[in-house]
């Protein structure tokens, strides 16, 4: 998501534009110093049109111009020194190559315009998703956090999948969650939902009492918003794992709503944090507090605590696979989160040849002693 890593692309791009010009003006050259030299009846000047035409393709509207006009010159001269300047072949010539090099200019110009519009509401989506998706703090206390975001839209930084972390009486509150859906309707969940969690902060809710705010907050959506172009009230949903990981105590309070259980990495076994009574999606009714129960799981110094969404373990390869996440984590035996999370996201994307069928969002937490 850094912007940073534009910077430096673009500075090569402009220096291969740069280098690229001269070929279109060896055109223009290699072809009027042939045709100068040819009988008169050999006519090469037609094939100065490649000159702007291949300049369209990599130089802006301006060169594009200069190039084409360069080229109706050298036309010019040749028909010139031919003595036939005059002729109907010649004034016809030129004619042609004035009107391609006009309209290949004018389409540049067009396209110009709108890769700066293009761009322009690139930078404000790359704004927005930004303060939406904020990327979690590498250390809180004694926790040391990595997350990894990857949008299955081409183009998209983010879509239905989201996490965040805020404050909670004595611990750290994180939530994992994915949208049922995708396009803009499934940001539109997201960022309420976001939205609700982080103003929660203040409040000072238990854990069960923060979930009940972000169901009544997606219910609420919902319902009071049924014709935003997405799905129906009854069919959205969110899927989300909201945790307290307790400061002064090794362990984690959980309330699952129908998502993929976290797992916990610790002397290279995995265990699957499974809650006996998980709840429902967030945002099939109006609950209340007394809806949800939360479990607590040991969570001590040298384990590994991973969250994720259904885009990772629901990613295929070509075959038709599933990815094997746990089987993964086993083997690596990592107890970094910033290398997990990177060996995670590599591995995800070349198991699927760079392909997902769905966001996956991916939380990496670890505790020191």
């Amino acid at each position: 998501m850094s912007v940073r890593r534009g910077l430096r692309p673009l500075g090569r791009a402009w220096s291969l534009n740069h280098g690229l010009i001269a070929i279109p003006l060896a055109i223009i050259a290699v072809i009027t110093v042939i045709d100068i030299h040819t009988p008169t009846t050999i006519h090469l000047g037609p094939f100065l049109v490649a000159a702007p035409a291949l300049t369209a393709s990599f130089a802006g509207a301006g060169v594009t111009g200069a190039v084409g006009a360069l080229a109706v010159a050298a036309q010019i001269v040749i028909g010139h020194l031919h003595g036939g300047l005059l002729t109907p072949n010649h004034q016809a010539q030129i004619a042609v190559l004035v009107v391609i090099s006009v309209f290949v200019t004018a389409f540049r110009y067009v396209r110009d315009r709108h890769e700066r519009q293009l761009s322009q509401v690139r930078s404000v989506a790359v704004a927005a998703q930004q303060v939406l998706l904020r990327p979690l703090p590498e250390r809180i206390g004694a926790l040391r956090i990595e997350s990894a975001y990857i949008s299955a839209e081409a183009e998209a930084q983010i879509g239905g999948d989201l996490f965040a972390t805020v404050p909670a009486p004595d611990a750290t509150r994180l939530v994992i969650g994915d949208v049922r859906g995708k396009g803009l309707s499934a940001i539109g969940e997201a960022a309420v939902l976001i939205g609700a969690f982080r103003g929660s902060a203040y409040r000072n809710l238990s854990l069960p009492g923060i979930v009940a705010h972000l169901g009544n907050s997606v219910y609420w959506k919902n319902t009071a918003d049924p014709a935003d172009g997405g799905p129906e009230p009854e069919e959205s949903f969110v899927t989300a794992v909201v945790v307290d990981v307790h400061h002064d105590a090794p362990s984690v309070n959980m309330v699952n709503c129908g998502h993929p259980p976290p797992l916990l990495l610790r002397h290279g076994k995995v265990r699957v944090l499974e809650v006996s009574d998980p709840a429902l999606p967030l945002g099939l009714t109006a609950p209340s507090e007394s809806d949800y129960r939360e479990e607590t799981f040991r969570f001590e110094p040298g384990g590994l605590l991973l969250l994720h969404t259904d885009g990772v373990i629901e990613a295929r390869d070509r075959a038709g696979r599933f990815y094997p996440l746990i089987d993964r984590l086993t083997a690596w035996h990592e107890t970094d989160p910033a290398a997990l999370v990177r060996r995670l996201r590599d591995d995800l994307l070349r198991y699927t040849g760079g392909n997902l069928g769905d966001d996956a969002a991916v939380i990496a937490i670890t505790r020191s002693s």
